[in-house]
């Protein structure tokens, strides 16, 4: 029994409480490595929350900017239409006028050309009455 306390005294005092202390050691080490894996993670997590933040902004600029290009496509093409419009329009009151300028000459041509026509049918046919009568 006194080899029993002996040996059991020696364990205590040699490799007991060295023991305890490599065991207390590592658990702090543990806990220490796991709380700084968990900062580790949510830093992580922080700067993913932050580049997708960004990724949205840059995302959200990029369809900014395509819809103020398309709007001044737009702007653009209904200006262009619009002058268009107005030149088609000119052009054809510009049309229209030369056209009833181009009627009025030549009714007035007519009206030159129709009283001689008109005596040179109405001597002709005189002459070819004249003509029947006489023989």
């Amino acid at each position: 029994m006194i080899a029993l306390l002996i040996v059991w005294s020696a364990y205590r005092l040699i490799v007991h409480t060295r023991l305890q202390q490599v065991l207390a050691e590592r658990h702090t080490r543990t806990e220490g490595a796991i709380e700084q894996a968990k900062l580790e993670i949510s830093s992580a997590e922080a700067r993913t929350a932050e580049y997708e933040l960004r990724v949205r902004e840059a995302r959200a600029s990029i369809y900014r900017q395509q819809e103020a290009r398309r709007q001044r496509m737009i702007d653009e093409r209904s200006a262009a239409l619009a002058q268009a419009r107005s030149q088609a329009e000119v052009m054809i009151v510009n049309a229209r006028t030369a056209l009833e300028k181009d009627v009025a000459a030549a009714r007035a041509a007519l009206q030159e050309q129709v009283q001689p026509l008109a005596d040179k049918i109405i001597d002709s046919v005189l002459r070819a009455a004249l003509a029947v009568e006489g023989r």
